[in-house]
């Protein structure tokens, strides 16, 4: 793509768009081109539909990843081409959403209790303790935790600051850390390289070992630690609105989607059927 790739990462620093986002998005726009063996100005909206047929049938690739895809391709015509009537009538791929495998609070403690490394065990443990994205965690400074206060300030998705609560025994897991491993800072969770913060890749690998050997049957991830936090919020009786505030949702839809209705709110719920007869039938009519 050449100088097309160049203003293409540019147009995306320019927008503020996360590290992973930009090569992702640039990485499906080459993925484009290469497909075709043409420079993107020259080709439009039937080359681009044929690429994505070609990634449904051919390749049968997820909806998910399909809708990267449009979205990369999506980028590289409207802002960076100027070429927007080229992806107009592109459409999304419908993804399919599906519920999360929840972990339990005692599965919580097996998992924090697989993880050697008091170091990974202050990263999980904040992400579950706060609710965190694995790139707010990795991205934490010492500044950042305030322990007078118990909140944590978090640089979020979209250059969107938040603060979140500090539970005592995260900050507990945290002063542990600290103690015995003192980071050179500014970076809390520091990486290999001096002033470089921590990978998700090596968060993930470390996350993944700890489930191993704690014989979860349930998928594990950085995220999954998020819908466990959120989940488990609710069914402390958190209000909604909270929770959005608390994971840094802009829309109170993303929350409701992300957040499961468990069995324990189930078992709760009070049926009409039950009230016929008795003084709360009122409430009825």
């Amino acid at each position: 793509m050449g100088k097309t790739r160049e203003k293409m990462i540019e147009d995306l620093v320019l927008r503020n768009y996360a590290d992973s986002t930009r090569e992702r998005y640039v990485d499906a726009a080459q993925a484009f081109v290469a497909y075709h063996g043409r420079p993107a100005e020259e080709m439009g909206e039937r080359e681009v539909r044929q690429f994505l047929l070609h990634l449904a049938l051919d390749r049968k690739v997820g909806a998910a990843t399909q809708k990267l895809h449009v979205a990369g391709i999506k980028f590289l015509y409207e802002q960076t081409l100027g070429r927007p009537q080229v992806v107009e009538h592109i459409p999304w791929p419908k993804v399919r959403q599906k519920l999360p495998a929840i972990l339990s609070g005692g599965e919580m403690d097996l998992l924090l209790e697989g993880i050697e490394s008091v170091k990974y065990r202050a990263i999980v443990m904040t992400t579950y303790g706060s609710g965190l994205r694995i790139s707010e965690v990795c991205a934490l400074c010492v500044g950042d935790i305030d322990s007078r206060r118990m909140l944590i300030l978090v640089h979020g998705k979209g250059g969107r600051d938040r603060y979140v609560t500090l539970p005592e025994r995260v900050l507990f897991t945290l002063r542990k850390y600290w103690t015995m491993e003192r980071p050179a800072g500014p970076e809390l969770f520091g990486g290999q390289g001096r002033g470089s913060c921590i990978s998700a890749s090596a968060v993930r690998e470390n996350l993944h070992a700890a489930a191993a050997k704690a014989k979860l049957s349930k998928r594990v991830t950085p995220h999954s630690l998020r819908h466990a936090f959120a989940t488990h919020l609710l069914e402390l009786g958190t209000d909604l609105r909270v929770i959005q505030m608390l994971l840094g949702h802009r829309s109170i839809r993303t929350t409701v989607r992300y957040t499961r209705v468990t069995d324990k709110h189930l078992a709760r719920v009070t049926c009409p059927v039950d009230v016929l007869g008795t003084p709360k039938a009122k409430l009825l009519g």
